[in-house]
């Protein structure tokens, strides 16, 4: 099963938040996933990023891929 770390997004209209999650690549932006390891709110100032960094970890190394957005969002929360 091929696995990425990616965003989903949450909010109301025009005013989006979203959650770091792990799911399989095949599965649908917004549906099923395997666990929740962060949050990423970009409507505030400054923009407020929480992530779990012994959960990315683990699943970095085994073997999990994060997008590009949320390697940017991995290196702002000090994992790299």
């Amino acid at each position: 099963m091929a696995v990425k770390i990616r965003l989903t997004r949450m909010g109301k209209k025009k005013a989006p938040t979203y959650r770091v999650i792990v799911a399989d690549i095949r599965s649908p932006r917004d549906g099923r996933f395997i666990e929740e390891i962060g949050f990423y709110d970009p409507s505030q100032e400054p923009s407020v990023v929480r992530i779990d960094t012994e959960k990315a970890k683990k699943w970095i190394a085994n073997g999990a891929k994060p997008t590009d957005t949320v390697a940017k969002l991995l290196k702002i929360a000090g994992l790299e």
